[in-house]
């Protein structure tokens, strides 16, 4: 399926007028939001910008005392974390500039919303959204009645998806071979692979999916549900998923591979993997990180690993994620860990090396930082000293042997969603403001792919 340029028909033309008026808006929010500091302060608005970036570049220093040491040092780090950004609101209000940085940042959040939603709106008159799939007719489901603390029981999923003429398999307490029970279900003539449970089993249950070319199901009752976030999944009630039976849409997208280990939404090395690999990770979580980070940021068994990506190379790699598709940003406030798309073909990679409070405090620059690496990649290859290397793979620690080769096959998995769901886009990336002036000054242009347009054919892992 592919979009055409022209004027909108139908339905589509009252969007793309509303889209043109969100667009100025935009635009005006936009200049409003950069006028008001100068208006209240003149040049000097420029010191009080620095003041404030001096603000945030002192807690990522105070962040970095309090991961990479312990004792005295840490709660050192603590109260300048918290004493840094209160100070600067102090001297904010003390300089009558507390009202004006908040109505800007307010006109900032508006010029952004009303970006979005400008292209939202070009976008709803456009035929961009797959056919409707025919229901399956014999569907198969896994769930995990332990996962995100009970929610296959709490939502009634198995009755649910019974009723719906589904067969579950419930996961027992102890091991059991997921992809295993995957490849029993299709060998029995299963037209539907689903799971309910985490993102780690997704990728098992997943992998046997696209290797039968059999669509997959998401069903968000996992504890964080990366991979049904940026399907657009209702995580807050799962069962809605299951609408995808008889209302449902086929997508196609990416899957990454790690070696030989399939996953949905990434794999990690360095300090990440060490701490999942801890037996008490499990259980103890935030105690667990804040006793290893120590010695694995700063100490001298800290996990260094080289990287190569499409030609570039780094060293002294400190924490290295690689991802199915790129994540929109490293830290984005709005989505935090979303992905714009999920059938781009690219492997996104964040790498960071931070050795001192200086270069914790140099990330305040965001992609530009010294210490942190961005890019995107077809392969990545994963160096060590040792034969193999710890990783995190969508959550679950697994021993790889290296070099670890990453790679990513697009379009290798189809997907039903239901129809209606939460987001039809995937994450909302920071707006196109070169699209958005074109919008306001009324031309219209192709829009990026969206979700399930391009329809691959490649072979699966």
């Amino acid at each position: 399926m592919s979009r055409t340029d022209g004027p909108p028909r139908g339905p589509g033309a009252a969007d793309g007028r509303g889209g043109a008026a969100r667009a100025r808006l935009a635009l005006l929010a936009l200049a409003a939001g950069a006028l008001v500091p100068l208006v209240a302060a003149g040049l000097r608005s420029v010191l009080w910008v620095l003041l404030g970036v001096a603000g945030l570049a002192l807690a990522a220093v105070g962040l970095w005392w309090t991961l990479a040491h312990s004792g005295a040092v840490r709660v050192a780090g603590a109260v300048l974390c918290v004493t840094a950004p209160l100070a600067v609101l102090a001297l904010y209000a003390a300089g009558g500039m507390l009202g004006p940085a908040a109505l800007s940042l307010a006109l900032w959040a508006l010029a952004v919303g009303a970006a979005r939603a400008a292209v939202e709106s070009e976008d709803a008159g456009l035929p961009h959204e797959p056919a409707p799939a025919p229901p399956p007719r014999r569907p198969w489901a896994l769930m995990n009645p332990r996962s995100g603390g009970g929610k296959v029981d709490r939502f009634r999923l198995a009755d649910r998806a019974e009723a719906a003429g589904v067969r579950v398999v419930l996961l027992g307490a102890g091991h059991q071979d997921v992809a295993g029970l995957a490849e029993d279900a299709v060998r029995e003539g299963a037209d539907l692979l689903a799971v309910a449970g985490g993102d780690g089993t997704q990728a098992l249950v997943a992998e046997v999916a696209s290797r039968h070319d059999v669509p997959f199901m998401v069903i968000p009752a996992g504890t964080r549900n990366h991979f049904a976030l940026d399907l657009g999944l209702d995580r807050d009630d799962p069962a809605k998923a299951l609408d995808a039976l008889t209302d449902g849409v086929e997508l196609r997208v990416d899957l990454g591979l790690a070696a030989d280990r399939v996953f949905v939404n990434n794999a990690s090395f360095g300090t990440y993997a060490a701490v999942v690999g801890d037996p008490a990770y499990r259980g103890e979580k935030a105690q667990t990180t804040l006793r290893m980070l120590p010695g694995l940021l700063s100490g001298p068994s800290a996990p260094r690993l080289r990287m190569r990506a499409d030609g570039a190379r780094a060293d002294g790699l400190q924490a290295l994620l690689v991802s199915n598709n790129p994540y929109l940003r490293a830290v984005d406030a709005a989505h935090p860990g979303r992905r714009e798309r999920l059938d781009s073909g690219r492997l996104g990679v964040l790498g960071v090396r931070v050795e001192s409070a200086a270069e914790a405090a140099g990330l305040v620059r965001g992609p530009h930082a010294a210490g942190l690496l961005r890019l995107t990649a077809e392969e990545v290859v994963v160096e060590a000293d040792a034969p193999t290397v710890p990783a995190g793979v969508d959550g679950e620690h697994v021993l790889l042997p290296a070099p670890v080769v990453c790679r990513i096959v697009p379009g290798a998995l189809r997907v039903r969603v239901p129809r209606r769901r939460v987001g039809t886009r995937w994450g909302a990336a920071a707006p196109d403001w070169l699209r958005v002036t074109g919008l306001a000054l009324g031309r219209r242009g192709p829009a990026p792919g969206a979700a399930g347009e391009r329809g691959r054919q490649d072979d699966g892992p």
